[in-house]
C-alpha cells in the first residue's frame, strides 16, 4: 500500500474501497462548493458511484497509469489528490486535487502538491509535472503559482462544466527546475 507522510498532520494514502463511505460523505457535504469547478458531482449521487470511482482508481494504479490518494489531515480524510494520469513515454504526471470545503485555507493542498511533485521527480524519475485549472478558479491556480510552476498557456473551452465551457490554464514544472 502507498502511504506518504508529508508532515505531522498531513499524509497521502492510496485510496481504498473502505474509504468509500467517508469520501462520499465528504463529497456530499461539500457538493455545492465543489460543483463550481468539478464536472463530476452530478454523476456522484450515491455511495455506489464513489465506490465505482475507487475501483477505477485502483485499476489505474495497478496498471501504473495513475495514483489516486486520499488526503489525511490529522488522521481524517479531507480530500483527494494524485496523478490523474501518468504518461510514461513522455515522463509526465498530471496532478489533480480537491479538498472538502471546511478544510480550505490551511495550506494543505500546497503541501500535498509539493510532495506529489517531489515524488514524481525523485521517486518516479519523471521529467515534468502539469496542473490544469479553470482560468477563473483562483484558489486552484494559486497552488502551482505558489510553487513556481510556469504558466504554459491557456486552452480555450477545455472543459464542459454543467452548462458552459471553461478555459484552462496549464502549469508545468520540469525536474531540472524543481528544488
Amino acid at each position: 500500500m502507498f502511504i506518504h507522510k508529508i508532515d505531522d498532520d498531513i499524509s497521502l494514502k492510496l485510496i481504498e474501497l473502505r474509504d468509500g463511505q467517508r469520501v462520499y460523505e465528504l463529497t456530499n457535504h461539500s457538493r455545492d462548493y465543489l460543483k463550481e469547478w468539478l464536472p463530476w458531482l452530478d454523476a456522484t449521487t450515491k455511495l455506489e458511484d464513489t465506490n465505482e470511482f475507487i475501483k477505477f482508481c485502483l485499476k489505474g494504479f495497478a496498471e501504473s497509469n495513475s495514483l489516486t490518494t486520499v488526503i489525511l489531515f490529522k488522521g481524517e480524510i479531507v480530500g483527494i489528490a494524485g496523478y490523474n494520469s501518468i504518461n510514461w513515454s513522455n515522463k509526465t504526471a498530471y496532478i489533480g486535487y480537491w479538498l472538502g470545503e471546511e478544510y480550505q485555507g490551511n495550506g494543505i493542498v500546497t503541501k500535498v502538491v509539493k510532495a506529489l511533485t517531489g515524488y514524481a521527480f525523485n521517486d518516479l524519475n519523471l521529467n515534468k509535472v502539469e496542473i490544469r485549472a479553470a482560468v477563473e478558479n483562483k484558489k486552484s491556480r494559486s497552488i502551482p503559482e505558489r510553487l513556481n510552476f510556469t504558466n504554459e498557456g491557456c486552452i480555450r473551452q477545455a472543459e464542459w462544466l454543467y452548462d458552459h465551457y471553461v478555459d484552462h490554464v496549464i502549469y508545468g514544472v520540469l525536474a531540472e527546475e524543481w528544488s
